[in-house]
């Protein structure tokens, strides 16, 4: 069977896709085919009849609106996916969406379509490969050893994003991380020659990367470049595949019109007979079946990593049991009561402290015996206090440090974080300043969608940061996270919220954010008896008699409404304090249980010194929600609560005009 036969399998699976559906990307899955071929038939071990085999090769479609190349790989090669499931191509609820998202039974590593973010997400793949394979790997015994590939195109470059993650790449002589350049001069405005003309092989070379250049459609090239890249262990590796978007069709190749929009039946006629295609749509002969079929190479690679596994277990008992801990992501048998030790110690201490101070308190308890929590920093690692006393830099020479400095690459860090998670036995968490999420804010989206158990660490919360003035301060942010599908938020009000906090961060299966204050809190009148009721996302921190008012408040705004709670009291007026340190989870509980925590009929007053719009779907027409419409200003932290009311006097105030 001759190689041009095969890749045109993949041609015309992806046009006939495209054109049933009425709308896709053609052009990439056409260019590309011959690449893919040589990498797929040739080099990729995996194993499609185990998707989740731990030791695969990763592939990462960046320029994902080519998804009908993924999805004619995965069918050709052995993957669940059937030939009715191209068919069904960006139709509702199918297997084979308009861009790749993340479903590892049928083998896709990630979901992408924003530009670069593939790219970010296979840097972080290849970092944890590097990290779990110096941990793990021992006396020639390889329990992590695989390469990492991705095809990324001139959008993905363009993107600054590319920039962040590939010179962090650099930096940490990636070497199992190798990268397929389309270069086929074409974006979906035309020839990119009037607004991209960078010389990428010195930008690639300046990073420290290895690079090399070909024929993108010549396939004794394209072997001879992979092979070299194998062999290149201390330096990511570029290939820049000189391509033609379209390839074989007469009238569309090297176009801007066959990027995004179906050939159309009579340009795929010709582009058959052009390439010699004597097949109906989707139709594959048998013979091209078998040759493709990937599935008994698979197994036996896959055995052979099961025999380095039983041996690994015979000389390394209790690492061998960490490892698949760890690939299996379960916490360790005694987590409960270690966290109860952490509570307590929580309860006796006595101190005032900022609550990014608490979370580092929280990360020198639970990096102890958690070893897959590998964090880091934006750079700001002083600042949001992510170096625990258990952590270990990781370094361009030391790749099972378990502290990573992403240097100032909030959108960088995250994509690379939803590598780490995506290729498992890491759980991931980042830190920067909360009004810098909006750097990052695409990535932390897919981490959302991707259901990827990411924590992010988000510190100063507030105006209450103080001096360093508006452009510092968060005010919309809460509401942007709090709207975002499975992201969850916790706004601690002390040590213990926040031990909570991180506790329910580490076992939840969704991201989550802790948004920490800057400033020193004092600590909450809490008992053990409120202690599950935190996981609950809000509960009674004060209560009495028929109450007349509830006082909501969350973060650094709830012993304002503790000491409100004092004045109303001298005032003769009773009144209800209810922390709400995670909103979202509040939301989900029934409303039994809501109304058992805000008493129904009593107006309630929320206290937040952020955007008040997350809290309306909770409050009726007669309660109210203190909180910031405006930016900030440039003063004191202090300061800044008065200018904007944040104060008790003005809460009681409120609290006074709400009661009927």
């Amino acid at each position: 069977m001759e190689n041009t036969d095969l890749a045109n399998a993949i041609r015309f699976l992806s046009v006939d896709a495209v054109q049933a559906a009425k709308s896709g990307h053609p052009g990439m899955p056409m260019g590309m085919a011959d690449i893919a071929l040589v990498l797929w038939r040739d080099h990729l071990k995996h194993n499609p009849a185990d998707p989740d085999w731990f030791n695969r090769d990763r592939f990462v479609l960046s320029n994902g609106h080519g998804s009908m190349l993924l999805y004619s790989l995965l069918h050709l090669t052995g993957y669940k996916l059937s030939i009715e499931d191209l068919k069904d191509f960006r139709k509702l609820k199918s297997k084979t969406p308009g861009h790749p998202e993340y479903d590892p039974a049928i083998g896709v590593e990630t979901t992408t379509g924003p530009l670069g973010q593939g790219l970010g997400n296979a840097v972080g793949i290849a970092l944890a490969e590097k990290n779990l394979s110096q941990t793990f790997n021992k006396d020639g015994m390889n329990l992590i050893d695989h390469f990492t590939y991705t095809f990324l195109g001139d959008g993905c470059l363009m993107e600054g994003i590319s920039h962040e993650v590939c010179s962090f790449a650099g930096t940490h002589k990636l070497g199992k991380l190798i990268c397929f350049y389309d270069q086929n001069g074409i974006s979906i405005d035309g020839e990119i020659d009037l607004w991209f003309t960078d010389d990428t092989v010195k930008r690639f070379e300046s990073y420290g990367w290895h690079v090399e250049q070909i024929d993108g459609h010549d396939f004794e090239q394209i072997d001879q470049a992979i092979l070299k890249a194998q062999k290149e262990t201390s330096k990511p590796s570029l290939i820049c595949c000189k391509t033609v978007i379209g390839f074989g069709s007469p009238n569309k190749s090297g176009t801007a019109g066959i990027h995004g929009s179906p050939l159309g039946d009579d340009e795929i006629e010709i582009t058959r007979k052009a390439l010699n295609w004597i097949y109906e749509p989707f139709e594959i002969p048998e013979e091209i079946y078998q040759e493709w079929n990937a599935i008994e190479k698979g197994e036996t690679s896959q055995n052979d990593w099961i025999n380095v596994l039983s041996e690994y277990l015979d000389k390394f008992p209790e690492d061998y049991k960490e490892f698949m801990r760890r690939i299996a992501n379960l916490t360790p048998k005694d987590f409960s009561e270690r966290f109860e030790s952490l509570i307590n110690e929580c309860l006796q201490n006595e101190a005032s402290m900022a609550t990014r101070k608490a979370s580092q308190v929280c990360l020198d308890h639970f990096c102890e015996y958690l070893p897959e929590l590998l964090g880091g920093s934006a750079d700001l690692t002083g600042s949001n206090n992510t170096f625990s006393k258990h952590n270990s830099e990781l370094t361009p020479d030391n790749g099972g440090g378990s502290h990573i400095y992403y240097g100032v690459r909030e959108f960088g860090m995250v994509a690379m974080m939803n590598g780490m998670c995506l290729h498992g036995g890491i759980r991931p968490y980042g830190g920067t300043f909360l009004v810098f999420m909006d750097y990052a804010r695409n990535a932390v989206r897919l981490s959302a969608m991707m259901q990827l158990p990411n924590i992010y660490v988000f510190t100063h919360d507030s105006i209450g940061l103080g001096e360093d003035g508006p452009t510092h301060q968060p005010i919309e942010h809460l509401v942007t996270l709090r709207s975002t599908p499975n992201l969850y938020n916790w706004r601690p009000a002390d040590l213990t919220e926040t031990a909570v906090a991180w506790k329910n961060a580490i076992v939840c299966d969704s991201p989550t954010c802790l948004i920490l204050s800057r400033q020193s809190l004092p600590k909450l009148p809490l008992t053990k008896d409120h202690i599950s009721q935190i996981d609950n996302g809000g509960y009674v921190l004060r209560d009495s008699d028929n109450p007349k008012i509830n006082l909501i408040a969350t973060g650094s705004e709830v012993q304002l409404a503790i000491e409100a709670y004092d004045l109303l009291a001298e005032k003769g007026i009773s009144s209800t304090v209810i922390s709400m340190p995670c909103l979202d989870i509040f939301l989900e509980q029934s409303e039994d249980f809501q109304e058992s925590v805000i008493r129904p009929d009593t107006p309630c007053l929320v206290i937040e010194a952020a955007h008040p719009n997350s809290w309306y779907q909770l409050l009726g027409k007669d309660d109210a929600v203190m909180g910031m419409t405006t930016f900030g200003e440039s003063a004191p932290g202090n300061i800044l609560f008065e200018e904007f009311g944040f104060t008790t006097d003005e809460v009681v105030k409120k609290a006074t005009q709400l009661i009927k």
